[in-house]
């Protein structure tokens, strides 16, 4: 019987994924990454927490490798209140001082910081416009810019939109929103599509 079921038996997701090759996105090497990669990366995104989130994870991101951050995503859930706003709008001198102090996040104090004056300024922008959704999508026109890279090295580090991008957001009251952490804040929340053609994720993104 057991035979039977070994030989009959329908495949796994994960045994599908492994007989069949698949390609991804060069940058996708490593267990985190390739999940990131497959699960997140480039899916428009318009949930004003999940917006948050990227936004103080980009900007945390600066001058390291995003693989660095994925390892503490979720000691920057558990240290930011699961990136509420208006709880990290709050945080007081007591409360920076223990996040200095937390071993499973970056322990910079202008990024900490930064993300207290960036919660402030999200809620400003929610109050405006509705939504932070409403006023970020704004600066592609409200749907997704569909790219046809083939590879890494046609990527840009900034565009017109993102330069717009930060532009109105340093004026708003923001900080660690420079061109290039915008345009990887627009890469990870799916408003432009930089899979590489051939990536698997590339076609259903497109659509």
């Amino acid at each position: 019987m057991q035979l039977w079921r070994a030989k009959h038996a329908r495949p796994s997701f994960c045994e599908i994924s492994f007989m069949k090759q698949i390609t991804r996105c060069a940058w996708a090497r490593n267990e985190l990454a390739i999940r990131y990669h497959d699960e997140e990366w480039g899916n428009p995104v318009h949930d004003d927490r999940v917006l948050f989130e990227f936004l103080i994870l980009e900007g945390a991101q600066a001058g390291l490798s995003w693989d660095t951050i994925l390892k503490k995503r979720e000691n920057y859930r558990r240290a930011f209140d699961r990136f509420d706003p208006k709880r990290v709008a709050k945080y007081d001198s007591r409360k920076l001082k223990s996040l200095l102090q937390d071993e499973g996040i970056v322990r910079n104090r202008l990024k900490i910081a930064s993300a207290v004056k960036n919660a402030q300024a999200f809620l400003a922008v929610q109050k405006e416009f509705g939504s932070f959704d409403r006023y970020i999508w704004q600066f592609v026109g409200g749907k997704p810019r569909i790219n046809k890279w083939r590879g890494l090295q046609q990527l840009p580090a900034r565009t017109a939109e993102s330069d717009a991008m930060s532009k109105d957001l340093r004026k708003r009251g923001f900080n660690f929103v420079g061109s290039t952490i915008c345009y990887a804040f627009m890469q990870a929340v799916g408003m432009v599509n930089d899979h590489a053609t051939n990536c698997f994720r590339y076609l259903p993104l497109s659509s």
